[in-house]
Order: C-alpha cells, then sequence, then structure tokens
C-alpha cells in the first residue's frame, strides 16, 4: 500500500514547524521534523565537547545518539531521555547544526532515521530538503519561504515570549547568513523541488497557509 508523503521544506523561520504540525493534525497524519534531528545532534555535539572540525567524532555522536520525539500542539524533543525542547530553538543551536548538516556520512546516518518516519496513514515530513533528497517520490510538496526580516522578526517575538533576550539584528543576520550557507553547501543545499508548490508567507496567516497545503493534498 502507497503511504502518502507531504514534503514542506524551505529555510529557518519561514514557519515550517508551525504549518507542519497543524496539517498533520487536521490530516491525521504522522509528524517529521527533521530539521530538531540535526539541532538535537548540534546539541549531543556541543555537550561532549566534540570539535566541530572533527567529522568523524560527530558521526559517531549522530550514530549513538537516542531521539524521542512528542508530537503534540508543541514539539517535545528529548535526547538520550532528557527533554531538550527548550535548547532546541535557540539560534546557536540552529548554527552548530547547519554546520553538521553539511557533513556527508552524518546526513547518510540520519536519512534512514527520517526515512523511518513514513508509517500509514501518511507523513507530513517538515525540512529543507525533505522533497528534493528524504523523499523524492513524495506524493505532495511544498516550498515554504518569507522574506529574512519578516522570518528574523517571527524569531525574534518567539524568544522574547519565551522570556529569552535577543537581538533583531543580530538575528537577522544570522538568519541571513545561514540561508547562504544552506544554499551554498555541496550536500543537499536548500533548494525548492521542481514539482514543489512556493507560497511566500511574509503576508499570509498561518490559517491560510495550512489551508493554501491542505487544497493541494485534497485535490489528489
Amino acid at each position: 500500500m502507497m503511504i502518502p508523503v507531504l514534503t514542506i521544506d524551505g529555510p529557518s523561520g519561514a514557519g515550517k514547524g508551525t504549518v507542519s504540525r497543524l496539517a498533520a493534525k487536521k490530516l491525521g497524519w504522522h509528524y517529521l521534523d527533521s530539521g530538531s534531528i540535526y539541532r538535537a545532534l548540534a546539541l549531543a555535539v556541543s555537550k561532549q565537547g566534540v570539535n566541530l572540525a572533527d567529522a568523524a567524532a560527530i558521526v559517531r555522536v549522530a550514530e549513538a545518539m537516542l531521539l524521542e520525539f512528542d508530537c503534540g500542539e508543541e514539539l517535545a524533543v528529548r535526547l538520550d531521555g532528557v527533554d531538550v525542547t527548550a535548547e532546541i530553538p535557540l539560534e546557536s543551536t540552529g548554527s552548530v547544526a547547519s554546520t553538521v548538516a553539511a557533513i556527508p556520512d552524518v546526513r547518510r546516518v540520519l536519512l534512514q532515521k527520517q526515512r523511518d518516519f513514513k508509517q500509514l496513514p501518511g507523513l507530513v515530513a517538515d525540512g529543507r530538503d525533505m522533497g528534493t533528497v528524504v523523499f523524492p517520490d513524495a506524493s505532495f510538496k511544498v516550498f515554504l519561504t518569507a522574506s529574512a526580516s519578516e522570518r528574523a522578526l517571527r524569531r525574534y517575538k518567539q524568544l522574547k515570549e519565551k522570556g529569552i533576550d535577543a537581538n533583531l539584528e543580530q538575528i537577522t543576520n544570522e538568519i541571513e547568513e545561514r540561508d547562504r550557507r544552506d544554499r551554498e553547501r555541496a550536500t543537499a543545499p536548500l533548494a525548492m523541488a521542481s514539482d514543489a508548490l512556493y507560497l511566500d508567507s511574509s503576508d499570509m496567516t498561518i490559517d491560510s497557509v495550512v489551508e493554501e497545503i491542505l487544497n493541494l493534498v485534497r485535490k489528489d
């Protein structure tokens, strides 16, 4: 039996996580946040003091780490039995995640873990290369983006709401730099699948984005 997969790719801060979880809930499908997998690895590497230039050591950490996801209204992530949910969205975590994600052997180790999420009745996969690399034969593909300034503002508001000190200009610069790294990296660069629906959420509400995506699935 074919298992339907909806991939939602795009740059950091475009709203993929919120939109993907809402879509998965409305469809009654499983949910994969691929970014959290790499961010959890980034935390494991940082906590163990691994040198980011030591690719072999990072691969060993990736092979050994135990990840658990509790995907309710909010995504909960446990790394080796410890809840690291609050550390996952930090800009520092994202920066390290982008670095380790550029290592080919790390991507190979984590690739199968991501594909194992594909189960009936279906899967909504949120990431940057879900439709191009992880699930190239996905039934439905979306590329969700927004301007760098809008994405930075969203992240700034999220951090402030959580009581985390944040600087808008610094966040904007970090997002622009990460976009550049993700587009230019040799392995699985950030790119839109040729058969994906392009959505710019800069001036859209979350509900309208979700509805556009659900309409794509319902038309099948």
